[in-house]
């Protein structure tokens, strides 16, 4: 099946960027997610790739053709909508088998491939249901087998479980990817769900207006981001401001409001007297109750707890006044309560240190 490779294009409507100069390749049999906000421009690029609209500039390649003057028809791809998109006046043996009717497959040949897809679907019982008699979940599953059965050597799925319930979200997202693997298809799943695409993604595009912030598996994304974006959309973290007051080696000691001195990881090597966004994922933290002397610790007072499910969320509000969140396992058996004072340390190698954004914080971390 084929690398997908986007080369500098260019998508204006008006004086508005939707895409500005993008490239990107995407893997041979790779499943690949663009992420981010919405009005990012990820369903822009992959309507771009589909050819249901043109480039104002750049190329696109499937494979070692070039396809951004080919009609849709001509490039080999299955199209995902998040609205599901199926004839309602047909079953679901009707619009499976569309795709090889407009292609003058014999019948023969059509119905091997319409059953061979209703069964990878795990749907071959429900072929003669109507749209109507068939639940989110299934619907999305025979618009998946109605773009395999067209042949579909590439799947872009557009938001393709934006409508179905968390329950039924999580279980097609899983069937999808299932799907796509055993057919070595090359998918490409835009969302603005980070927490699917970090659970079925092989790698990941994490996309703001228009441009691509960075590339990489989901572990790199939120082990190592790039940028104060990523830390902030990939996740949770904790941004607190500060300057920088010396150095030892890759250490860097930071001067926060009203005098709090702490230690990062100075991975991008900041210089002394920089001003900088310290971030700290909150699950990387550890909280005692009290107000305990130790190296690299913050003081601060419980303001809110959230039970979560599998974890607490603490909101803690440091001696400086700056906001910080914790998260712990919910079994854990010491749970601390609102008004308690604590202290919070962290590991410097789990923190990143990032220079403060000209366009200021607020506009770097805005979705």
């Amino acid at each position: 099946m084929p690398d997908v490779k986007v080369v500098n294009v260019v998508k204006k409507y008006g004086k508005l960027y939707a895409l500005d100069h993008v490239s990107l390749t995407i893997h041979d049999q790779e499943y690949f997610s663009l992420l981010g906000p919405s009005g990012c421009g990820k369903t822009t690029l992959l309507r771009l790739i589909a050819g249901l609209i043109d480039p104002d500039g750049g190329e696109i390649y499937i494979g070692d053709r070039r396809v951004d003057k080919d009609p849709p028809e001509d490039r080999d791809i299955g199209f995902v909508f998040q609205t599901f998109a199926l004839f309602p006046h047909m079953t679901a043996w009707s619009n499976v088998l569309y795709g090889p009717k407009v292609k003058n497959y014999d019948a023969k040949q059509s119905e091997t491939i319409g059953h061979e897809v209703l069964e990878l679907v795990k749907l071959d019982e429900r072929l003669n249901a109507y749209p109507s008699e068939l639940s989110g979940g299934m619907m999305q599953r025979i618009a998946v087998a109605r773009a395999l059965a067209a042949g579909a050597k590439t799947l872009l799925l557009d938001e393709p479980l934006g409508q179905l319930d968390a329950k039924v979200r999580n279980d097609i997202r899983y069937e999808i990817r299932r799907m796509a693997k055993d057919l070595k298809l090359t998918a490409i799943h835009v969302t603005h769900d980070q927490a699917e695409a970090m659970s079925i993604s092989d790698r990941i595009a994490v996309m703001k207006k228009g441009k691509i912030i960075q590339i990489g598996t989901p572990k790199e994304l939120y082990m190592h981001p790039n940028s104060l974006f990523v830390a902030f959309f990939i996740g949770e973290s904790n941004l607190v401001e500060g300057y920088i007051t010396s150095l030892d080696g890759d250490t860097a000691e930071i001067e926060l409001r009203q005098g709090l001195k702490v230690k990062a990881f100075n991975e991008r090597n900041i210089k002394l007297n920089e001003r900088v966004v310290l971030a700290i994922r909150p699950e990387t933290c550890e909280m005692k109750s009290g107000h305990v002397r130790v190296a690299n610790g913050l003081q601060g007072k419980i303001d809110k707890t959230t039970f979560e499910g599998t974890v607490v969320r603490y909101e803690v509000r440091l001696e400086n006044g700056d906001r910080f969140v914790i998260s712990r396992p919910s079994l854990a058996e010491d749970w601390i309560s609102i008004g308690q004072e604590v202290t919070i340390t962290y590991p410097l190698e789990k923190s990143h240190l990032f220079p403060y954004p000209e366009n200021g914080l607020s506009d770097e971390i805005s979705v």
